[in-house]
């Protein structure tokens, strides 16, 4: 009985993945290895610069709601938290505002401010766009290293049809396997990497452009010493009042006797 159980179980694959990788011999561990380490990497890049830029947006979130209130850029700052990119340009403008003081040769305060909320800016949105280079650079690359494989498999699987004397498909089907296998893997490291380079590429111009009118509004209240401040957003409408329904009288309108000081009210 035992004899017929293992008789009827099903053999091992002999063209799986270790199988390939074991006759593609080092070059085929190496390539593997590249478009594992590229694919780690890719994914680290991807899901650590999602909590950068999702930390940025609740900050945007924060700075509209309570930023402004406040009685000055100092006490707005101090709302915000200490490692905030909004609180770093408010810090810098203020710095830029006493330094500005310190200058010996003749420069616009404006041009001052300005040049140092841009140079604030930039290191925020450097810092957001570091290590999409990468992500670009694996989408450019990841499917040629996948095709050197296939190239080498392919090569071996010509060598064994020369040395066999005819094209069997014992013969070809590893190698073959091989090629077709470092193919898909060059391919599955190289688009998730350009689709997540797109995807955060249009979330730090978003971010970049809240930045931008962040800092502009900062600098018309530093050069305005506080009088230019973004509008406080107005208070919803209250809905009009329903109609009388049909056949209700209407109130009559309050009249006011012309020449009684203050206008004292008077019902007909």
């Amino acid at each position: 009985m035992l004899t017929t159980i293992l008789a009827a179980a099903p053999a091992e694959n002999p063209y799986g993945l270790a199988e390939a990788l074991e006759q593609g011999g080092t070059i085929a561990y190496a390539t593997f290895g590249i478009l594992v380490a590229m694919s780690v990497f890719s994914f680290y890049i991807m899901f650590t610069k999602l909590f950068e830029q999702q930390k940025i947006m609740n900050q945007a979130k924060r700075v509209r709601a309570d930023f402004w209130r406040a009685n000055s850029l100092r006490e707005g700052a101090a709302k915000l938290d200490k490692n905030s990119a909004y609180r770093q340009i408010v810090d810098d403008g203020i710095e830029a505002q006493e330094q500005h003081t310190k200058l010996t040769d003749p420069v616009e305060a404006h041009d001052w401010l300005h040049g140092s909320l841009a140079r604030s800016e930039a290191a925020i949105n450097s810092k957001l766009g570091g290590g999409l280079a990468f992500l670009a650079t694996v989408g450019a690359t990841a499917p040629f290293i996948g095709l050197f494989g296939t190239v080498i498999g392919i090569y071996r699987a010509l060598i064994k049809i020369g040395a066999a004397g005819q094209a069997s498909i014992d013969a070809v089907a590893g190698p073959v396997g091989e090629a077709l296998i470092m193919t898909a893997l060059g391919l599955a490291v190289a688009v998730p990497a350009v689709l997540a380079y797109n995807w955060l590429q249009r979330r730090n111009k978003a971010i970049a452009e809240d930045l931008s009118a962040f800092s502009n509004d900062v600098l018309g209240y530093l050069a305005s010493n506080g009088a230019v401040r973004p509008t406080a957003k107005v208070a919803a409408a209250r809905p009009a009042p329903k109609a009388a329904a049909a056949g209700t009288p209407a109130k009559p309108a309050p009249t006011t006797t012309a020449g009684q000081a203050g206008g004292v009210q008077t019902r007909a």
